[in-house]
């Protein structure tokens, strides 16, 4: 990867095992794994961010892009922050998952309102849940540079449903 990577040393990337979803809640799987005790998603690895914090109804993601992440118009494609809202946009969600549930994103909207470059340095993108009911879910992101300008936002709807046992 060309540019500053944003991941830790020794970081694990793979899926959650699905029997955690059994005993533990959705904030405590994402505590876990922002402290690497489970492993972090692939994606995370391939576009250079990393979950940096978690709270209940809120997650925290931060990621540099690089040339890597280029499109043909010499621009960060719309791909790269469109993956950090969805992220911080879910992760939001599952931070108020109890015990044995999961979600499933329904549909997410976005507004790229400037571009990235290469050298546009570390972003922050941060999830919030907007709205928490017994089968939907609704959060809002925002995706700033370290000056503070708005990249982009988004809200998404997510589906809850049972974890299969």
């Amino acid at each position: 990867m060309t540019g500053k990577n944003i991941i830790p040393e020794g970081t694990v990337f793979g899926s959650i095992e699905p029997k955690l979803f059994l005993q533990h809640s959705g904030l405590e799987l994402l505590e876990m794994m922002a402290a690497g005790k489970i492993p972090g998603p692939p994606i995370a690895k391939l576009l250079n961010f990393i979950l940096s914090e978690v709270d209940l109804g809120r997650a925290v993601f931060r990621g540099i892009p690089t040339l890597d992440h280029y499109n043909p118009a010499g621009t960060v494609h719309g791909g790269w922050p469109a993956t950090l809202l969805d992220s911080a946009l879910g992760c939001a969600v599952q931070t108020k998952l109890p015990r044995g549930m999961m979600f499933t994103t329904i549909e997410f909207k976005i507004n790229l309102v400037r571009p990235l470059f290469e050298n546009s340095g570390e972003v922050v993108c941060e999830g919030k849940v907007v709205h928490f009911g017994r089968t939907i879910a609704t959060s809002e992101a925002t995706l700033k540079r370290a000056d503070g300008k708005l990249v982009a936002h988004g809200t998404s709807t997510c589906a809850i449903f049972k974890a299969p046992s």
